[in-house]
């Protein structure tokens, strides 16, 4: 390696990453740039044999593999609910129970909390099955976006039986902040202080009911929907016309319990199978399958065709997930997200600790795109932060989490944000920059939170 401490120069690949991504609108190029500016500092002019070598850890790292699998066949379940006619009849359900653009969202808005055991099965299945119902209403697919974005991470982190309570209790035990068998009991006991995930999930009713009105860039989506009726952004139709591909078998009759059920079973077979999703999706996949085949709504080339087809549709966001995991390999080689903590460590106090935290962890989260991956690295640094003051370690595991929320909801190369753009209709940029100002509103109020609460403890 050319440079194991590059210290602040650590930050340049984001940084790049971001101007680019700002200029160009495109993400995949921008995190590859990035990278490639990342692998240079690291290798030198071996920096392609470091790419190499990146893309192999990256691709063969099971955390990635969980993750492809996953959205794959979850883009495999949305199309056979498609192509069986299941999804419209859903969709026909809410339009005759909804009468306007609020109630529209309400039912979103409430549909992502019933989904609360996955973010990436929240925003899959509430997007997809939305789309329709928010169009007849001149809805903007960004403003359908942030909806469904704000009850994925946010609501799969403040109701524990979720994938991420399971993943974090786990790490409370390895990091010796919860004893065996007791990190699920640690992590319910820090859900109050989790203010950004309960800020981000409560703004939601306050824009949809017209008390924060639309604000930058969701002004003009709002505009568009409303005064041309064009729902999709003109920079999306291709993926409009990857989600629009797959149509409903001709003569097919449309069948609510065929959609209500396998999400049904999708939340309780994730549940009962220790709140591993890829065993819930398997399960949903399957059984969904046989009842398809089993009552001859599809043949069996069509079906099997058909759930290709679905995982076919998730090739671009994939795609974009991969190149922000390479990034985040490069980012870990050189000290990103240590450097920035550590220059943090002589500002400390314990009043201070839980504020700065949460913007430090948030800052690299969000320049990461990384949430779970940046708590893995951070969480032994701040648990050694919060003893050498002797912080409150309850408020310091709920500054961490809503900071890695803020991560996977803010930055426009996370994975939930890539999955949200991709299930509703839009790009990731698009989504990214007209939800920011009230992922930063949500920010603002947690921040305020952590500094009342930590100089009141």
């Amino acid at each position: 390696m050319v440079s194991s401490d590059p210290g602040i120069l650590s930050l340049l690949p984001t940084i790049l990453v971001f101007s680019l991504a700002v200029w160009t609108r495109r993400p995949i190029e921008s995190l590859l740039c990035g990278s490639l500016l990342g692998l240079v500092m690291l290798f030198g002019s071996g920096f392609v044999t470091g790419m190499a070598e990146a893309s192999i850890v990256v691709l063969t790292d099971p955390d990635v593999a969980w993750v492809i699998l996953v959205c794959g066949l979850m883009g495999g379940l949305i199309a056979l609910l498609m192509r069986s006619g299941a999804s419209g009849a859903f969709t026909a359900f809410i339009s005759t129970r909804v009468k306007d653009e609020k109630r529209a969202l309400f039912a979103t808005w409430l549909l992502g909390i019933a989904m609360f055991v996955d973010d990436y099965l929240n925003s899959l299945a509430v997007g997809a099955a939305m789309r329709d119902v928010t169009d007849k209403f001149k809805i903007s697919r960004e403003k359908l976006a942030y909806v469904v974005d704000s009850t994925a991470a946010p609501i799969s982190v403040i109701i524990p039986y979720s994938t991420w309570g399971a993943f974090f209790a786990g790490l409370l035990v390895a990091n010796g902040l919860a004893e065996d068998g007791e990190g699920l009991d640690v992590y319910i006991s820090a859900i109050p202080y989790m203010f950004y995930a309960w800020a981000a999930v409560l703004v939601v009713p306050l824009v949809i009911g017209g008390w924060i009105p639309s604000l930058g860039s969701m002004r003009a989506a709002d505009e568009r929907a409303r005064s041309t009726g064009v729902t999709v952004p003109p920079e999306a139709q291709h993926i409009e016309n990857a989600n629009r591909a797959i149509a409903p078998k001709a003569g097919v009759r449309p069948r609510l319990w065929l959609f209500l059920v396998p999400m049904i079973c999708l939340v309780g077979a994730t549940i009962a199978a220790d709140n591993d999703f890829l065993v819930g999706i398997y399960i949903t996949l399957g059984a969904t399958l046989v009842v398809v085949l089993g009552m001859r709504i599809l043949d069996l080339h069509d079906a099997f065709d058909t759930v290709l087809d679905g995982f076919k549709t998730m090739i671009e966001p994939l795609a974009v997930l991969v190149a922000a995991f390479i990034l985040k390999e490069v980012n870990d080689d050189l000290g990103m997200a240590t450097y920035v903590v550590a220059s943090l460590e002589p500002l400390l106090t314990a009043q201070i600790l839980p504020f700065a935290v949460f913007l430090s962890m948030g800052l690299v989260s969000f320049l990461t795109g990384s949430n779970w991956g940046v708590f893995v690295i951070i969480l032994p640094i701040v648990v050694a932060l919060g003893n050498s003051v002797d912080a409150d370690m309850t408020l310091l595991i709920g500054a961490t989490l809503s900071a890695s929320t803020f991560g996977s909801h803010a930055c426009f190369y996370s994975d939930a944000t890539v999955l949200t753009a991709q299930a509703t209709g839009c790009t990731p940029m698009q989504h990214a920059l007209t939800q920011l100002p009230f992922a930063l509103i949500a920010a603002a109020i947690a921040a305020v939170g952590y500094l009342a609460v930590g100089y009141a403890i």
